[in-house]
C-alpha cells in the first residue's frame, strides 16, 4: 500500500477531487500554505494499492494546469536593483509524493 500526498493548486482542486472520486479514489484534504507562490494550495492524501499509483497520477495530471504567473523578485538593499521587477514563474498544478505504508487499519 502507498500513501500518495498531492499538493494541488486551489484553482484545480475541484476538478482533481471530482475526477479522483469518479475513479474510486478516496481522499482526505488538508488546507496548506506555501511560502513562494500565492493563490492557495491544498494537500490531498490518498491511501491506495501499489499498482494504482500510476493511474492516480494520470487522473491528477489530466485535471491540473501548469501556469505562468508573475512574481516580484526578492527584496534587496541596493538602490535601483532589478530584483524587484516581476518575473515569470512556472506554477505547476500539482506536486506529488509517494510513501510506502507498512500498516493500514480502519478503526
Amino acid at each position: 500500500m502507498k500513501l500518495v500526498i498531492v499538493i494541488v493548486s486551489n484553482k484545480d482542486l475541484p476538478k482533481v477531487l471530482a475526477a479522483a472520486s469518479a475513479e474510486g479514489f478516496f481522499s482526505t484534504k488538508v488546507s496548506t500554505a506555501g511560502q513562494f507562490l500565492e493563490g492557495g494550495h491544498t494537500t490531498v492524501l490518498f491511501g491506495i494499492d501499489d499498482d494504482k499509483v500510476d493511474f492516480l497520477f494520470d487522473v491528477v495530471e489530466k485535471n491540473v494546469t501548469k501556469r505562468i504567473v508573475k512574481k516580484t523578485g526578492v527584496e534587496n538593499t541596493l538602490e535601483g536593483s532589478l530584483l524587484k521587477q516581476p518575473v515569470d514563474v512556472e506554477e505547476y498544478g500539482a506536486v506529488a509524493f509517494v510513501i510506502d505504508v507498512e500498516q493500514f487499519r480502519k478503526l
